[in-house]
């Protein structure tokens, strides 16, 4: 097991306890919430092809690139050399991602909140009252209740300050109604680093008065979700749609290490694309998951062994470091 130290602020009684503790996770899970997210891919404006197939593996790159076990026996997650030495803009774009990914790690863990969109889905209801981004970023379902939580996820990749924390609360505290249902949590959520090590805080702090944020899911809000993954086992098995239903899909990334499962109570739904149904049966058949050792939404990610040590950047890698890619390219050999 993995442990992410971590602090809760300002959270009401009966929910999450508020201080200083540890969560301990897998790679397995991890992984599962990397890429089920609920983001629109940056290739969201084709409707054909395998855009979201190299979305997912994109994300678990990431993951790959940035975090590492130093060995087997440790249980902390690190930052690794590579991710230090990137340049500004590229550290703010791996810390947003690790954000948003340790936000639903979190959210499920703690508040049995798997289900992530981000608000970009509802951008076309969002342009036109928002001049600035200050507004969450994700939105979550709670299982059982069906309860909506609104979620600000920052990630930084030095120690945080109150002002960062602050910021995170004001834009979390925006969003007040999603499908006419109250949200009941605000929460300003920061994965960070201190020392190199991951580290994560959050607070449901009280709404203040102020221009307020309400939106309807739009029809097929759940492909974001749940595309990634059906894209992979589709390209992964060309026969997948003869699949039988009474069966689990599985299906082995060797280039990354690991393995995807898909319960079958959800598989002929996800398959066809069904988006709506799929995230409807998964919320009626959570227990089942669970039981089956299954994450809430009826999938599964399993990572190898590789996942469990140092992270090694490649001797091609450290080639292309140190190459001067403005030095003339030697002569062709013409024989």
């Amino acid at each position: 097991m993995l442990r992410i130290p971590y602090e809760s602020q300002d959270f009401p009684p009966g929910t999450v306890q508020n201080g200083e503790g540890e969560l301990r996770v897998t790679w397995d899970e991890i992984l599962w919430a990397a890429i089920t997210v609920g983001r629109p891919n940056r290739y969201a404006v084709f409707q054909h092809g395998n855009a979201s197939i190299y979305d997912a593996f994109f994300r678990w790159s990431l993951i790959r690139m940035a975090l590492e076990q130093r060995s087997p026996t440790t249980s902390y997650l690190w930052r690794t050399a590579a991710a230090r030495t990137l340049d500004p803009s590229e550290k703010a774009a791996v810390s947003y991602f690790l954000g948003m990914t340790f936000c639903k790690l979190f959210a499920t863990n703690l508040l049995n909140t798997p289900w992530l969109l981000h608000l970009d889905v509802c951008r076309p209801q969002l342009d036109p009252i928002l001049t600035a981004r200050a507004r969450p970023d994700l939105v979550g379902q709670e299982l059982g209740s069906g309860r909506w939580h609104a979620f600000e996820s920052k990630g930084r990749s030095h120690p945080i300050d109150s002002t960062v924390k602050n910021k995170a609360k004001f834009q979390a505290q925006r969003l007040v109604r999603v499908n006419q249902v109250a949200c009941s949590m605000h929460l300003g959520a920061i994965t960070y680093f201190h020392n190199d090590k991951l580290q994560f805080y959050w607070r449901d702090p009280i709404p203040e008065e102020g221009k307020a944020i309400e939106i309807d899911l739009p029809p097929n809000s759940w492909r974001h979700y749940y595309q990634p993954v059906s894209e992979i086992i589709k390209n992964q098995d060309s026969d997948i749609k003869d699949s039988d239903s009474e069966n689990d899909l599985r299906i082995s990334i060797e280039n990354h290490d690991l393995e995807i499962q898909i319960h079958h109570l959800i598989a002929k739904n996800l398959i066809s694309n069904e988006w709506e149904q799929t995230q409807k049966i998964a919320m009626e058949s959570a227990e089942i998951f669970n039981e089956n050792g299954y994450q809430p939404d009826g999938l599964l990610v399993r990572a190898g062994k590789s996942w469990y040590e140092k992270y090694e950047e490649s001797s091609f890698d450290a080639e292309a470091d140190d190459r001067d890619f403005d030095a003339p390219l030697p002569p062709r050999d013409q024989t």
